[in-house]
């Protein structure tokens, strides 16, 4: 089983994200979980999601408490508590323009850190989260998420909800950050 926390601010998507990759991972066949948790529930203020996926059916409904991934949307949440129960393997993929050293600092992680500019890419892109930037570069790190079924997921769960123009901006961003992780897992 694959766990995955999620860390970011009221209004930035975290919770989004987490249901994105869980959509896509259901559609590639497997078994997954996506939710939220809130304190309070204010924008802006911090917030975790969560996601398990595996090929057995998961049984589990408490929280992650062992990630093997941590996505910071918001690096000014960066600090030990980021990283509570990522194992020295376990990767910390963070929108940030601090370098992998820096991050390790504010941590204390010391496995691999991917630093992305995500707020950057979201922007090229035309969108205002960063969510679907980093959404594209953790399932690149996952690599066994396809590109397209990421996309569908995007339109399918966002297609209701935003305009045709915003969808295929957000769809554009996610492939943004899919290749920028497709990069970096193959360097």
């Amino acid at each position: 089983m694959v766990e995955i926390r999620w860390h970011g601010r009221g209004g930035q998507g975290a919770k989004t994200a987490s249901q994105l990759l869980a959509l896509a991972q259901l559609a590639g066949g497997r078994h997954v979980q996506a939710f939220p948790e809130y304190g309070p529930e204010r924008s802006g203020a911090p917030m975790a999601a969560y996601n398990r996926v595996d090929d057995q059916p998961i049984r589990r409904h408490d929280g992650v408490h062992r990630p093997d991934f941590v996505v910071v949307l918001d690096d000014t949440l960066l600090g030990p508590d980021t990283v509570r129960g990522l194992g020295p393997d376990g990767l910390l993929l963070v929108n940030t323009n601090r370098t992998p050293d820096e991050v390790r600092r504010a941590t204390g992680h010391t496995g691999p850190v991917w630093c992305l500019p995500a707020s950057a890419m979201a922007r090229t892109a035309g969108v205002r989260h960063v969510n679907a930037v980093l959404v594209g570069a953790l399932a690149a790190a996952l690599g066994d998420v396809p590109p397209g079924t990421l996309e569908r997921a995007v339109r399918d769960l966002l297609g209701p909800r935003l305009s045709p123009t915003v969808v295929e901006a957000t769809v554009e961003a996610v492939r943004a950050g899919y290749a920028w992780g497709a990069g970096r897992r193959a360097a």
